[in-house]
């Protein structure tokens, strides 16, 4: 049984061809990489057994603190064992400290800790979800034209208590703005009315990959449904914790939080 050890540095394309190996994406906190091998290949990344279409088409992601090392490991149906030996990039996050803050603008209120706790059962148990489709692979747009006013890892220090980062991007419009769907795929949960999050869309792309569209007005979508990039979802609203009209998008690779941005063309802001 042949043992082969690759470093892959944090470039946007890596090839092995002799192996029937490729990989595309981002090799770094928050990136997101799709790799194409033979059919009837096993992959597990760190150690977990993820899913590979009938083609050979898998996909992996690193959070926003992930390690500066990932291990990937391939089984072909010939029984041959290739290890993969991902070096991932580390990034520089925006920290923002603000003193002086009442508490209530801290953290929520003790009444509301059992209804955020519920809400986001639902939203872990939307996120589980792992369909063979695969709407990752087409290129992504923009889910609605405004301002990015928030970025994917930063964080705020409130009163000298570090708070969650921002695991999406904030993207600053008009009260009633038209949100789109950045990618075909599943509409997975809706929930017009969330304490945190208001009203809130996750939609299915395969494999793992989510989105997750929050603070809207208004939702045009059912669960179950079926939609296209593009279709329209809803409109910006500033539900939930928001302090003004924003959409706040986010993508997931099921429990990990990845950047949007790195999916995107910037010049397709305005395409949509």
């Amino acid at each position: 049984m042949n043992r082969i050890i690759c470093w892959v540095l944090p470039i946007l394309f890596f090839s092995c061809a002799a192996e029937s190996l490729t990989l595309n994406g981002h090799f770094t906190q928050g990136g997101l990489v799709i790799g194409h091998t033979t059919a009837k290949t096993i992959v597990i990344f760190n150690g977990k057994k993820i899913r590979v279409s009938p083609k050979g088409t898998f996909v992996i992601g690193f959070n926003r603190d992930a390690k500066p090392i990932a291990h990937l490991k391939l089984i072909h149906k010939n029984d041959q064992v290739i290890h993969k030996t991902l070096s991932i990039a580390k990034r520089k996050y925006k920290i923002e400290k603000i003193t002086g803050l009442p508490s209530s603008k801290v953290s929520p209120p003790r009444k509301v800790l059992a209804r955020i706790k519920f809400e986001a059962k639902q939203v872990s148990k939307a996120r589980k979800i792992d369909t063979p489709e695969i709407h990752f692979l087409q290129s992504w747009v923009w889910p609605a034209i405004g301002r990015v006013s928030g970025v994917y890892g930063s964080q705020r220090v409130l009163n000298g208590l570090p708070k969650r980062p921002h695991y999406g991007i904030d993207i600053a419009a008009p009260m009633g703005t038209k949100v789109v769907s950045p990618n075909s795929g599943i509409v997975r949960m809706v929930h017009n009315d969330m304490y945190l999050s208001g009203g809130t869309v996750i939609i299915d792309h395969g494999h793992g990959v989510s989105s997750a569209l929050l603070h809207l007005k208004s939702i045009a979508v059912k669960e179950g449904q079926r939609i296209t990039r593009g279709d329209v979802i809803g409109t910006i609203g500033a539900s939930g914790r928001a302090t003004g009209p924003h959409l706040d998008w986010r993508i997931n690779l099921f429990k990990r939080r990845l950047d949007p941005e790195l999916l995107l063309d910037r010049d397709s802001r305005t395409r949509n």
